[in-house]
């Protein structure tokens, strides 16, 4: 009797067994998929669940490097604390009752991005006062757009990023958001899924 046949390249499958066909005297030959490779990713130790939901938000649109992601977390936290209904001065609140100031995750203060994320809301469905829908309008937005290489470039600082981060988010006060970034650089950590 001949050996199962040589492994064709690039083939996802393998063998698993082989059996004899007592009355044919064939080979048969049973395939599965090969496991699917692991993947690195960041996780935020002692993060809660917004932190972490927008850190992998993050991460499954190409920003990989620990400083990028530290720097988006970092200015976050410095604009919201990760709470997507919050009206600027603390007030929580649904997108309709913010009558001042800015709202949501980065704090949308000019009037067209705070429209703007009312209309993306309605346009593609969610509210506008949810994590989700906030995260995926925030990377539709031009400021985003204009920054979106520069944070998924790795091997930057966390100041170069923050840099690129002014311009995406426009601060008037800067804060405790590099600070901030730091703290996310040294609680981000490596795992396997």
């Amino acid at each position: 009797m001949q050996g199962p046949p040589p492994p064709v390249e690039k083939i996802p499958f393998s063998v698993i067994k082989e059996f004899d066909l007592v009355e044919e005297k064939k080979t048969a030959i049973r395939e599965v998929a090969l496991p699917k490779p692991k993947e690195k990713r960041l996780i935020c130790k002692g993060c809660n669940e917004h932190e972490n939901a927008t850190l992998a938000f993050f991460q499954e649109r190409g920003i990989k490097d620990r400083n990028a992601l530290a720097t988006i977390m970092g200015n976050i936290r410095q604009e919201s604390t990760f709470v997507p209904n919050i009206c600027e001065g603390g007030a929580r609140t649904s997108y309709q009752g913010c009558r001042w100031g800015g709202y949501g995750l980065i704090q949308w203060t000019s009037a067209n991005r705070y429209h703007g994320l009312g209309e993306f809301a309605r346009k593609y469905g969610g509210s506008p006062s949810s994590l989700e829908t906030q995260l995926r309008y925030l990377t539709t937005e031009v400021q985003w757009q204009r920054i979106v290489d520069r944070m998924k470039t790795p091997g930057k600082s966390i100041d170069r990023y923050m840099n690129y981060a002014y311009s995406w988010i426009g601060w008037g006060h800067h804060g405790a958001r590099t600070s901030y970034a730091y703290d996310y650089a040294n609680r981000l950590i490596t795992v396997e899924v």
